[in-house]
C-alpha cells in the first residue's frame, strides 16, 4: 500500500482500528456531570462550551479519548488534546463509558443559532469556496454543504455550533495550541490561512448553518 493511500485512510479514519460500541441508553445515565457545561441533551447554553448534541459518534469518542489522554496527570506535551476545563473529568471513565456517552449525545438533536447578517456573505464564501488562491480548500468537502459533517469518516458536524467555540478552535489550530488533527495537519493547514476577520465570519456563518 503506497504512502498516499495510507495517508488518505488515516485522514478518513478508515484504518480498521476498532473501538467499543456505544450504547446511547447506557450513556444517558453517565452524562450528569457533562450536563453542567454542555447541557443535559448536549445543547450548551454557554457559547464557550461546545454543543455535543447530534455530533458524530466516531468524532465524539475520538475527542473524549484524546482529551482524557491530554489531561491525564503527567501527560507529555503534544499528547492528546489539552482542555483545561476537562482536567480530571474523564479520569475515572473507561473507553466503554466514553463510547456510551458519545452514543447518547450523538442521538440528540443539535439546536441551531443565528448568523450575524453582516458576516454571512464573507462567511459563506469561505465555507463554500475556501481561499483557493492561497491553497485553502472549502469546508464543504469534509463538513458537507449544510455543515452536517461526515459521521462515518469522523469529520465533525459544524452547523449550529456556537460561533465563540468555533472561533476559539480555529484560532487554536492556527496558533498550534490544538494539534489533535493528526499527522496530516488538515485543520492546522487550513486555519493558518485564516485571518481574525475570516475566522469571525466563518464561525458566525457556521452558527446559523443548517
Amino acid at each position: 500500500m503506497n504512502k498516499v493511500l495510507v495517508s488518505l485512510l488515516l485522514t478518513l479514519g478508515l484504518t480498521g482500528l476498532s473501538h467499543a460500541a456505544g450504547d446511547a441508553t447506557a450513556g444517558q445515565s453517565k452524562v450528569a456531570v457533562c450536563g453542567a457545561c454542555h447541557g443535559a441533551d448536549g445543547n450548551s447554553a454557554a457559547p464557550n462550551f461546545p454543543k455535543l448534541a447530534g455530533q458524530g459518534e466516531r468524532y465524539l469518542l475520538k475527542q473524549l479519548m484524546d482529551i482524557k489522554a491530554g489531561t491525564a496527570a503527567g501527560a507529555a506535551p503534544g499528547v492528546g488534546r489539552k482542555v483545561v476545563q476537562m482536567t480530571g473529568q474523564l479520569d475515572s471513565l473507561s473507553e466503554q463509558d466514553l463510547a456510551d456517552i458519545s452514543a447518547y449525545f450523538a442521538s440528540q438533536t443539535m439546536s441551531v443559532g443565528a448568523a450575524d447578517p453582516a458576516l454571512v456573505e464573507r462567511g459563506a464564501a469561505l465555507f463554500r469556496g475556501g481561499k483557493l488562491e492561497e491553497g485553502m480548500p472549502s469546508c464543504i468537502g469534509c463538513h458537507s454543504p449544510d455543515g452536517a459533517g461526515n459521521a462515518i469518516a469522523g469529520f465533525p458536524k459544524l452547523g449550529g455550533q456556537h460561533a465563540t467555540y468555533v472561533a476559539k478552535q480555529l484560532t487554536d489550530f492556527r496558533e498550534g495550541n490544538r494539534t489533535n488533527d493528526g499527522d496530516t495537519m488538515i485543520m492546522r493547514g487550513i486555519a493558518e490561512k485564516l485571518s481574525n476577520k475570516d475566522i469571525e465570519a466563518v464561525s458566525s456563518y457556521i452558527q446559523g448553518l443548517h
